[in-house]
């Protein structure tokens, strides 16, 4: 008897350790109980994560292709600003020269003329020659656009004729100008040359610029946009003018018919 309770009382000891283990490892492998208030994380991958981080930086702030501006379509200096800019006409009125402007001409009263004011050369029947010698002339400044063609006119008023003299004639200079080839034409203090001649009847008369007989074009270029030098130089004692334009569009192939060009 005492033999066989040992021996049970061994087997009951020895369940009772492997029971034990069994909890202890149950322990272990259950998972961390859940605090309140924590943030609670899904349980992604190691390698879903790693993936994720290995995204460039570009690529997750890079926002979608937008279609462009339509205020942005033309910058300034663009093909389209240059087609708006348009050449304007030059009118200058006599009457707003200033007395540095004149050279052996003078201010002569003119009911007819803007400001009432007209410039001309005194007549005592003498000869004038052409440029480049320095005869009687006016000089002023005006803008103009570079390669934009041009015809000159002149409100001239022929005077009374008188010895060498007919008093219809002058001769008009542009710094800057060039021909349609562009090449250099027409410039101050040298043999080219633009001639208004006047007919020999006394009075008022819009007249054109005009080249010599050798020349084709009577058109006035110029090489770049600038403010250039006019020299309007009397080709005759006692002829005067009141009015000088300049014009790109208006008055390109006629005259003007009013009396005095509003500018």
């Amino acid at each position: 008897m005492t033999s066989t309770a040992s021996t049970f009382a061994s087997l009951m000891l020895a369940v009772m350790v492997i029971g034990v283990a069994a909890t202890a490892d149950s322990q272990d492998r259950a998972p961390a109980p859940v605090v309140e208030g924590q943030d609670q994380k899904p349980s992604t991958p190691l390698e879903s994560q790693e993936n994720t981080a290995a995204l460039p930086e570009s690529q997750e702030k890079t926002p979608g292709p937008t279609a462009p501006s339509p205020d942005k379509a033309s910058e300034p200096g663009g093909k389209q600003d240059q087609k708006s800019v348009v050449a304007s006409e030059v009118v200058v009125y006599a009457s707003d020269l200033s007395e540095r402007a004149l050279f052996e001409f003078d201010f002569w009263p003119s009911r007819g003329s803007p400001g009432g004011k007209m410039v001309g050369t005194i007549q005592t029947g003498d000869e004038m020659h052409p440029p480049p010698e320095e005869d009687p002339h006016v000089t002023f400044k005006v803008k103009v656009l570079g390669g934009v063609p041009y015809r000159c006119w002149i409100r001239m008023l022929v005077g009374e004729p008188l010895g060498l003299s007919q008093a219809n004639r002058l001769y008009v200079q542009f710094s800057n100008a060039v021909d349609r080839a562009g090449k250099d034409v027409f410039r101050p203090n040298t043999a080219s040359y633009l001639t208004v001649q006047g007919p020999p009847r006394r009075g008022w008369r819009w007249l054109p610029c005009e080249a010599d007989p050798k020349s084709t074009d009577s058109l006035i270029y110029f090489r770049d946009s600038r403010e250039i030098t006019i020299k309007v130089q009397a080709g005759m004692e006692g002829v005067g003018f009141d009015q000088f334009v300049l014009s790109p569009a208006r008055f390109l192939e006629k005259p003007p018919a009013e009396a005095i060009v509003k500018k």
